[in-house]
């Protein structure tokens, strides 16, 4: 069974990081230095942030769709990152560390799995849940914050 974790492109936040932090803050964002690693992982890099960089922390909506479930939460971006572009069944590192909400959402975007399970089962998990033909994607948040990470999609 293989699967394709996605990056978010950095191109639809390149223009966050032009605003002032007025203007950013205006959009619901902030413009962060890092001092920590791990702390700040970066949706479009699936790397964690080393500390001294700047990130913006931005409201963006991951899920959506017409279901209930349509959600939108906060993600760190790094500046001046490329989108990352994993391999086939690759699993970025910085997943590995982390509590992991594992959700699989039917063609509808309804939720019909939702397991919970330290990021070095990521493949694991994965390949457990597409087991269910009915699952056409999983996203992937951290557990306690509860931050979208990316989605894992059937390939």
């Amino acid at each position: 069974m293989n699967f394709q974790i996605s990056a978010l492109d950095y191109e639809i936040f390149d223009s966050f990081f032009k605003l002032n932090d007025t203007e950013l803050e205006k959009v619901g964002g902030k413009r962060m230095i890092v001092d920590e690693n791990p702390g700040f992982p970066c949706r479009v890099s699936l790397e964690d942030a080393e500390i001294g960089e700047e990130v913006i922390l931005i409201p963006f909506e991951f899920h959506k769709t017409k279901s209930p479930y349509q959600a939108k939460g906060p993600i760190f971006v790094r500046k001046n990152v490329k989108t990352k572009k994993l391999d086939i069944n690759e699993i970025p590192e910085m997943l590995n560390h982390r509590l992991l909400s594992f959700r699989g959402y039917d063609k509808s975007g309804i939720m019909k799995s939702a397991i919970t399970e330290k990021g070095d089962k990521t493949k694991e998990i994965i390949e457990k849940i597409f087991e269910n033909q009915g699952i056409e994607y999983i996203q992937i948040h951290n557990s306690s914050p509860g931050c979208y990470n990316c989605q894992v999609n059937r390939t």
